[in-house]
């Protein structure tokens, strides 16, 4: 009996934990990358220069431009999607081969960076770090993507697998509409099999991310009745905009709080006699005076979520709140989701086991999933739900992302390109798998 429950024990960890060898074509994916540092550099230097904030969208083609001639030299075909339709600069498609696993791969040209900041070059600090401009967010997940490709193709496995990669022009401030600014990277993960983004996550690599919060969006507007301050609280007159916008404001703490991995935030908040809000600068005009009860308010933040079930529940109960009114008060609440959840999902967990085997196995240690609180939305939440598996923060890894001390660890170059490509050669040979949705 003890033969049989031994037996089981080695085939549970097996499953939890499966174990690769180094082949030789892993080796050679291995010494691949590393002869590659000195152009992977090169590139990341020359793409950090360009300046390329989001609405800069010459700057953003101008990136696109440097990362369409580096794919067409390492044989893949490239795309252009011209951003007008959606007010951005636009987006670069580059895809790989004609059979094996589809394996969409995801990154981002623009940065948070404008024309007139005053960081806008690349600069070694010393051996193992330099700063710039979207170093790691993300120019040097970029710059990861192409030569995990390049060191598969050194190997001769390249056309193992197909490959298709967005890299999109306005990750740091989403075009709009979205249907027209998302349409090239819903479609990409619709024929995938399997998505990896190339995000530096938290920074840290020891860590990726199998699951991102939502971005929402909100907006309530009061309206209370106008009266002498000194009359406020009587049945006939009421509480005003602003008390009641106060106890729906409060109500939704007490009501949310307390949920696991859901957050909301009130950003701007107005409230008085008079008010005009410039909603696409988010900012405005109030007038008020002591002895007038508030007759209007307007308050807008956002909301950020787990899963598309735990955004429904909170929608439901926020709503609710703001139609218990006070007496003569009344609310409206609108919401605008921008970016869905990168739910957790098995295949997510999955997928990241393999990675973390891929990486102790290379000697870097395991990698442990990122808590999603400190998780933002990104490119890959449009994606993950079409997709058996995915996973993000495989980019390089630094400090100070958005803002001028932002820093990358080259270290982390050479390191993070050989488990992508170990991850893509393990995919193509069979040796992890997902079964199409």
């Amino acid at each position: 009996m003890w033969k049989q429950h031994l037996i089981c024990a080695f085939l549970l960890l097996g499953m939890l934990a499966p174990a690769h060898a180094f082949d030789a074509t892993e080796d050679a994916i291995r010494e691949a990358v590393q002869e590659g540092q000195g152009e992977a550099l090169a590139l990341l230097e020359r793409a950090v220069n360009i300046n390329s904030g989001t609405m800069n969208t010459d700057g953003v083609r101008k990136v696109g431009e440097v990362f369409s001639q580096a794919f067409e030299d390492a044989g893949f075909s490239t795309l252009w999607v011209d951003g007008e339709a959606f007010g951005r600069g636009g987006h670069l498609i580059a895809g790989h081969g004609s059979q094996g696993p589809k394996v969409l791969l995801i990154g981002h040209l623009d940065t948070v960076f404008a024309q007139d900041s005053s960081f806008q070059r690349f600069s070694r600090i010393d051996e193992d770090h330099a700063a710039g401009p979207g170093i790691t967010d993300m120019k040097g997940g970029n710059v990861i993507i192409l030569q995990a490709a390049k060191a598969l193709d050194a190997a001769g496995v390249l056309d193992q697998l197909q490959l298709r990669v967005v890299l999109t022009g306005d990750e740091e401030s989403r075009g709009r509409p979205l249907e027209h600014a998302n349409a090239a990277l819903i479609e990409a993960a619709q024929w995938a099999d399997i998505a990896l983004g190339f995000e530096d996550g938290d920074g840290d690599p020891k860590t990726a991310v199998t699951a991102r919060r939502s971005s929402s969006e909100w907006q309530l507007v009061v309206k209370g009745k106008p009266a002498h301050s000194s009359q406020i609280f009587r049945e006939d007159i009421g509480f005003g905009a602003t008390l009641e916008a106060a106890r729906i404001l409060n109500a939704w703490r007490e009501a949310l709080s307390g949920i696991p991995n859901l957050t909301f935030n009130p950003g701007l908040m107005m409230a008085g006699t008079d008010l005009e809000h410039d909603d696409k600068n988010t900012r405005g005009t109030v007038f008020g005076k002591n002895n007038v009860i508030a007759q209007s308010a307007i308050v807008t933040g956002g909301m950020r979520a787990i899963s598309p079930g735990q955004i429904a529940r909170a929608e439901t109960l926020m709503r609710k709140i703001a139609a218990d009114n006070l007496a003569q008060t009344s609310a409206e609440l609108t919401f605008n989701h921008g970016y869905p959840p990168m739910a957790p999902s098995s295949g997510n967990d999955e997928l990241l086991k393999h990675y973390s085997a891929i990486s102790e196995e290379l000697g870097y240690g395991p990698v442990q999933a990122v808590d999603p609180r400190r998780a933002g939305a990104a490119d890959i939440s449009f994606a993950a739900s079409a997709v058996s598996a995915a996973l993000d923060g495989l980019g390089l890894m630094g400090d100070g992302g958005h803002t001028v001390d932002e820093v990358a660890d080259l270290r982390t170059l050479p390191q993070q390109t050989q488990r992508a490509a170990i991850l893509l050669y393990r995919i193509a040979n069979g040796s992890i798998s997902f079964a199409s949705e």
